[in-house]
């Protein structure tokens, strides 16, 4: 992740930063490795979240519609797809929807 976040420009290398804070706070086992070709956190061998600069957008994907669908009521004003959620370093997902997506996404795990 450290490599990949290098190559961003500082606004969007602070927001996916601070995504990557918020994730680590709330899964400390979780190994920063890839999956499907983006920086993801790993739990035991199965990817949590995931998350990438476009140049138009950064985009999260916890790899589950299932987790998108349980806070998908709470990202009005957001690009959100079956895989995916876009946001820009000017608006970010909230950190508590963010921690709400992850928490999804381990009752999964």
């Amino acid at each position: 992740m450290d490599e990949y976040l290098a190559g961003l420009p500082a606004d969007r290398r602070a927001a996916l930063e601070h995504v990557r804070t918020v994730v680590a706070g709330l899964v400390p086992d979780a190994e920063e490795g890839r999956s499907y070709g983006v920086p993801a956190f790993i739990l035991t061998g199965r990817p949590v979240l995931g998350f990438s600069a476009a140049k138009r957008h950064l985009s999260l994907f916890p790899f589950s519609p299932a987790a998108i669908e349980a806070v998908k009521h709470r990202l009005a004003g957001f690009d959100v797809a079956k895989g995916t959620i876009r946001f820009s370093p000017e608006h970010p997902v909230p950190d508590d929807v963010l921690a709400d997506l992850v928490r999804a996404r381990l009752r999964e795990l």
